[in-house]
């Protein structure tokens, strides 16, 4: 049973504040975006140490860095924060073509180069007052499987530094609402004339010089997962952190390079480079739309959601 007379106590406000202390690291940048001045946060950061019984944001060179209790609170009093925004937003409507806001997206570089132009369009056309922020995601290194691989993306989402994340997974947690975008796989590139179009083997695969996308300079992906199991290895010569540089190196160059199918199209739009159908299956997946699941009470978020799923179609 609820302890109505414990939570008319409970300050919403300390909510609000250590939400944006977890988020901004800086006591500083959280008075300036709550207003207040700085003993005011000060005071309510007293307050609610000893409402939740722990230090929570210990004070060093690098900023306020939460402690272990606050890191399991976390999560738990974002999905409070965005429940309460959603009811307020909900109850004040949202109309795209009069609303000034601004939405920030996470996203892989290569779902950017796919989605952002044609999003940007339809703002331009039914949203004029809407603003978009645009951040790079990249899986975490060395990680192990897709979950792995994009626990900080969610973790973004989760405290609020994006709004919206675009990612080739889909989180099992029922705290996250998805949509499928559209489904990727992956082809072979490489420049126009050269030799890996026309003899496109296993062998030939293994023998050429590759590019590989790799945020922190990995030498192995999964096509080297794929080539070991036939007895193959390949060389990597080049790494890079984005696939626009990977297909402008592979454009000057003999390198080839595994890239994303639809970007792969875009790209060779723009760049002298050909898509090549690799000499095996290199996977599927669907990219996904993903957000708190109560952040889809602010109906601005749902609207944001469907415009995405809507530029695609």
């Amino acid at each position: 049973m609820l302890n109505y007379t414990q939570l008319s106590r409970t300050d919403f406000n300390l909510l609000l504040l250590f939400d944006l202390l977890f988020e901004e690291r800086n006591a500083g940048r959280a008075a300036a975006r709550l207003n207040l001045s700085p003993s005011a946060i000060s005071h309510a950061l007293r307050r609610l140490r000893s409402t939740l019984d722990d230090p929570l944001f210990l004070p060093t060179a690098k900023g306020m860095v939460p402690t272990e209790r606050a890191q399991i609170l976390a999560p738990v009093i974002r999905d409070i924060v965005e429940r309460v925004h959603g009811v307020v937003a909900h109850a004040q409507g949202f109309d795209p073509a009069t609303a000034v806001r601004r939405f920030r997206l996470g996203a892989p570089d290569g779902a950017v180069s796919i989605l952002v132009p044609r999003l940007v369009k339809a703002l331009e056309r039914d949203a004029p007052g809407i603003d978009l922020a645009i951040l790079q995601l990249l899986p975490r290194a060395g990680s192990q499987g897709p979950e792995e691989s994009w626990r900080d993306a969610l973790a973004q989402i989760d405290s609020g530094v994006i709004d919206l994340a675009i990612l080739p997974y889909r989180p099992a947690s029922s705290r996250f609402h998805s949509v499928t975008l559209y489904s990727e796989d992956f082809v072979m590139v490489c420049r126009r004339g050269h030799r890996f179009a026309r003899a496109r083997s296993v062998k030939a695969l293994a023998k050429a010089r590759h590019v590989l996308v790799s945020a922190t300079g990995d030498r192995s992906g999964f096509v080297d997962l794929l080539l070991a199991e036939r007895g193959h290895q390949r060389r990597i010569a080049l790494t890079v952190p984005s696939f626009h540089m990977a297909v402008a190196a592979i454009a000057s160059s003999d390198l080839i390079g595994a890239i994303p199918r639809r970007f792969a199209i875009e790209a060779a739009q723009t760049y002298a480079v050909e898509l090549v159908e690799p000499p095996f299956t290199m996977g599927a997946g669907d990219l996904n739309a993903i957000v708190p699941r109560a952040a889809m009470e602010d109906r601005g978020i749902a609207w944001l959601a469907e415009s995405l799923v809507g530029c695609l179609g």
